[in-house]
């Protein structure tokens, strides 16, 4: 079976505790998007603010331990595993302990150090 790798609709954007706020006013009063503050439990995320963004989903991500924002990426799959499998044949692996997520997820880089969430297409 062939992989297939899909764009999904979530992107985070990790921001540094010290611009978290001056970044979520801008999207929300200087770009006048919808945003709303969503409650979370995540031991490296301490606040998210959901960002409608186009047909995306834009997550700012509140981080305590960051000194400069990164963006983060969703990859949908139709095999999880299988995806994994044919990830690390291609030297390509898991980075887990990133972030906290469900067990039937993975987080990957690219060579640049973007990081994807590998997950199952809904």
């Amino acid at each position: 079976m062939e992989t297939k790798f899909e764009g999904g609709i979530n992107i985070a954007i990790k921001i540094p505790k010290h611009k978290y706020e001056q970044t979520v006013s801008f999207y929300k009063d200087i770009l006048k998007l919808e945003v709303e503050e969503k409650p979370i439990d995540n031991p490296t995320v301490s606040r998210t603010h959901e960002v409608k963004f186009g047909g995306n989903t834009m997550w700012l991500d509140c981080v305590d331990n960051y000194t400069h924002s990164e963006t983060w990426l969703e990859l949908n799959v139709p095999n999880v595993e299988s995806a994994v499998s044919y990830l690390k044949n291609n030297e390509v692996e898991t980075c887990d302990e990133f972030e906290k997520i469900p067990d039937n997820m993975h987080w990957i880089t690219d060579p640049a150090g973007t990081v994807f969430i590998v997950k199952q297409k809904d």
